[in-house]
């Protein structure tokens, strides 16, 4: 049964960035919610109601909101479809517009469909910007924070975060800058007094700011790579 058959694309989209939230072990607040869906706190807070209403989520004061197992479930199927329909673009889009445009698929996506991608597809564990399908989590939970690793550290980009994915000026200037998943990258400096840090890729530099490079996990090179 495809449990969100019943449920409106606007609380998809809710349940979706609800389910990163709560994974990332992030409190669901609504000023958070209105800053990253981009509406009003009164529209959050109505359409919360609305799905705790539905048996989305829970509310109250103490425990604060989450997703019920009903929600869960839901947020799953919506994750899923979008990351499978991402790779179902990836060969003929660029990397930075897979995002929004399965986005805005994802809702039309059926059971049928969503089985016949995963056995195509060979059942990916991460979607093209490396991201964990729900169920793969594990697959990146050693990946770590570019941030992590000092100067003249080679790493190999392996992730960039969901929330990140959100605002497609910034991934169209990662791709721009090859800050995607699969490339190594050596840190050249990083500067805490004015929170920059500088890469270099395929021998060209890219200055991030703390508020992109966090939204980036990798992994360090190890000998066999970095000699290869």
């Amino acid at each position: 049964m495809n449990m969100s058959a019943k449920i409106s694309e606007t609380i998809e989209d809710y349940l979706s960035i609800m389910l990163v939230l709560e994974r990332d072990q992030e409190p669901i607040v609504g000023a958070r919610l209105a800053e990253l869906i981009g509406v009003s706190p009164p529209t959050v807070t109505n359409t919360l109601k609305r799905m705790a209403r539905a048996g989305l989520i829970s509310m109250d004061e103490k425990n604060g909101t989450h997703l019920t197992d009903r929600g869960l479930e839901a947020a799953k199927s919506v994750m899923r479809r979008h990351m499978l329909t991402e790779w179902l673009l990836s060969p003929m889009l660029g990397w930075s517009k897979t995002h929004s445009q399965a986005h805005s698929m994802e809702h039309t996506v059926s059971d049928e469909l969503e089985i016949a991608l995963k056995n195509d597809l060979e059942n990916p564990p991460v979607c093209p910007h490396g991201n964990p399908l729900p169920g793969f989590e594990d697959v990146v939970a050693d990946w770590k924070p570019l941030l992590s690793f000092p100067d003249g550290s080679e790493v190999t980009i392996r992730r960039v975060h969901e929330l990140a994915e959100q605002n497609p000026d910034l991934l169209a200037f990662l791709e721009e800058n090859q800050v995607m998943p699969g490339n190594t990258a050596k840190i050249i400096k990083n500067l805490p007094f004015n929170q920059t840090i500088t890469l270099e890729i395929n021998h060209v530099a890219a200055i991030l700011g703390y508020r992109v490079a966090r939204y980036i996990y990798v992994t360090p090179v190890s000998l066999t790579e970095s000699t290869g």
